[in-house]
């Protein structure tokens, strides 16, 4: 059991990998560009946040050391990601995101980190906490999907619907919520479950709306770069 928990976990290192790697194109636009234009940077914020809290529950929990490493790896994409968008956001919106950045990356893990670290003795007691509190942000950051589907069904158009961040994302949920009933740990299973579940209603709608004409009016209400790079 435990050589193929191993297996499974290295399979969903390899598709989280490339969820990661996922918006490099959008930001290759943005460099390009030298602006940001309205793109918002909230996603990939909150998406660090996650990724450095996940890397030490990884660290602190016995055999979960796959998580870690990817989550790692999300660290340094994601970083590279918000320091590309300070570089080229609107000075009008360069200090609200610097404080978004400071509050999310900065000042909300060491409350996390050291308020689980003081408050339970035990070890196992501060591995559960911060797999909780792991668990809740995903759990939030999942319904960001909810979103984009409203935009398909409001247009009619997949546009605003990546195809393959979508199936990446379905297979990510789909094989860390393996991993996570082979190692029958319930922080990882909750939110990767729905994120599986997200991903599947949205390639279903995906295909529903796929060749259907689209909504002109309302498709032109909805401006392009406001949508979330990663959804």
């Amino acid at each position: 059991m435990a050589e193929l928990s191993f297996y499974v976990g290295v399979i969903g290192n390899v598709i989280s990998v490339l969820v990661f790697l996922s918006p490099v194109e959008a930001f290759w636009r943005i460099v390009r560009r030298r602006s940001t234009e309205e793109y918002e940077c909230l996603p990939y914020i909150c998406t660090l946040m996650s990724s450095s809290l996940w890397t030490y529950y990884g660290i602190v929990t016995p055999g979960e050391y796959l998580v870690s490493t990817v989550n790692g790896f999300g660290v340094l994409a994601e970083s590279i990601y918000v320091l590309v968008f300070l570089f080229f956001v609107p000075k009008p919106r360069f200090l609200k995101t610097v404080a978004m950045v400071l509050a999310l990356n900065v000042i909300f893990p060491i409350i996390a980190i050291g308020g689980t670290r003081t408050a339970f003795d035990d070890a196992k007691m501060r591995s559960n906490s911060m797999g909780f509190i792991c668990a809740t942000l995903n759990i939030i950051m999942y319904g960001s999907p909810l979103s984009a589907i409203k935009t398909v069904v409001t247009t009619r158009s997949v546009k605003y619907m990546p195809f393959w961040l979508s199936f990446f994302l379905f297979l990510n949920g789909a094989i860390w919520s393996v991993y996570a009933l082979l190692l029958h740990d319930i922080f990882l299973l909750v939110p990767n479950g729905m994120g599986f579940v997200f991903g599947a209603m949205q390639l279903l709608i995906y295909a529903f709306y796929k060749n259907a004409k689209p909504n002109v009016e309302d498709e032109e209400e909805v401006l392009t770069p406001s949508q979330p790079l990663l959804s």
